[in-house]
């Protein structure tokens, strides 16, 4: 893959992370400050069923973290972009949709297909 294309992968994958770390310290920062006494048991669960929500959002942003440190791992190692099935190039427009994978589009749709199967 062309350097220049890796340096805007790496660049993209930087912003994401970058962004779900900020909203990751956000949603704990507004959680330690929301020390709210409600009177009204209805309006208490309320805020515990939005804190629980926002908590599985966070956890899903935390594997995304993961992947994508991943990513920036395969950069590093000079195989980002590479098929860990088939060891293909990926396309180009696969990564900018997903950045994070690590399957080309054919080998992907076989997983899945095995997985309906399954």
């Amino acid at each position: 893959m062309k350097k220049d294309l890796i340096n805007e992968f790496r660049t993209l994958l930087r912003a994401q992370m970058n962004e779900l770390l900020h909203d990751a310290n956000r949603t704990v920062s507004d959680m330690t400050e929301d020390n709210i006494n409600f009177p009204d048991p209805t309006d208490r669960a309320s805020l515990e069923s939005d804190r629980n929500f926002e908590l599985r959002i966070r956890d899903r942003e935390r594997m995304l973290i993961n992947k994508i440190r991943q990513a920036l791992e395969r950069i590093e190692e000079g195989s980002f972009g590479q098929c860990e099935s088939c060891e293909e190039e990926i396309g180009a427009d696969r990564l900018r949709a997903r950045p994070v994978t690590t399957l080309c589009i054919d080998c992907k749709t076989e997983q899945e297909r095995q997985e309906k199967i399954g």
